[in-house]
């Protein structure tokens, strides 16, 4: 009998899909959450009606030019499929690709590198069960030189420091638990912390805002800024996406309140302001 190529690609994406999900040792249902916690479907989605999610495409307009979040299903050619676990967590830890060249920081894992070992596992598991996607990735449109990766080795000795999270025996388990949702899976600062000429976050201002992308504004989240809210108000706004006097969020603020805040569970909304109510307030 013959095998028509369709059918037979189908098939080979479905086996390396079972294959990686036979394997992954994590929990796939905690690593759902983690994923929604961590916002991946925001960057790894095209901005589209209809769009697959994680099946990449999502444009992101910086200084430096535009990237496009890649395709993370379990497709063999077009997504992550021949990924082993190890190469994932090089990744998401060390900011390296399995080719051994270094990803560009638009990819957060200056972040996600403080993520604990389990939960990239259940990450994994959860990635690896997703339906396999042939949509390709789309290289990224940078301007000169700016996409010369050997540079990167430079940008990670002055701006990263890989390692997980470490918790503050001095703080309540709460404000810790806030702490690795904002600091790891959140990557809030990726973008309330402003940025120097170079794009290192500027560690003094640490969430205190700034200018984004295409000028919009990105708001401060310390307490000068949240001190004349309620944590009932702070609440409304991270699960409803309303403020106090009804007003509702910028479309990117709207997008993560959609697809990861409102998702949180009550007691990692509460850890989460609580954290933020201990930042040293910055004008």
């Amino acid at each position: 009998m013959k095998v028509s190529k369709p059918l037979f690609a189908g098939a080979l994406a479905l086996l390396f899909a079972f294959a990686g999900s036979a394997g992954a040792q994590g929990d796939a249902k905690q690593g759902e959450y983690l994923v929604k916690a961590g916002g991946c479907v925001g960057c790894h989605t095209e901005n589209k009606d209809g769009a697959v999610p994680f099946a990449g495409g999502r444009a992101l307009p910086t200084p430096f030019g535009t990237f496009y979040g890649p395709n993370i299903t379990p497709h063999p050619q077009a997504g992550i499929g021949r990924w082993s676990e190890a190469d994932f967590v090089r990744a998401m830890r060390h900011g390296i690709r399995p080719d051994g060249a270094h990803y560009f920081p638009a990819f957060p894992y200056p972040s996600f590198t403080k993520i604990s070992d389990k939960d990239l596992s259940d990450i994994w598991a959860f990635l690896r069960a997703l339906p396999p996607h042939a949509r390709a990735s789309q290289e990224h449109d940078l301007g000169f030189f700016f996409g010369w990766r050997p540079l990167l080795t430079g940008w990670k000795w002055l701006f990263f420091t890989p390692g997980e999270f470490v918790a503050d025996s001095q703080a309540a388990p709460a404000v810790n638990r806030g702490a690795y949702l904002t600091q790891a899976l959140g990557h809030c600062g990726e973008c309330h912390t402003p940025r120097n000429f170079l794009g290192g976050p500027i560690a003094s201002r640490y969430l205190a805002g700034g200018k984004g992308p295409e000028g919009k504004t990105i708001p401060n989240l310390t307490p000068t800024r949240l001190k004349k809210q309620t944590d009932g108000e702070v609440k409304d706004f991270l699960t409803l996406g309303l403020t106090a006097d009804g007003d509702v969020p910028a479309e990117a603020m709207g997008e993560v309140i959609r697809n990861t805040t409102s998702k949180l569970l009550p007691e990692d909304i509460k850890a989460l302001i609580a954290y933020l109510r201990t930042l040293p307030p910055v004008e």
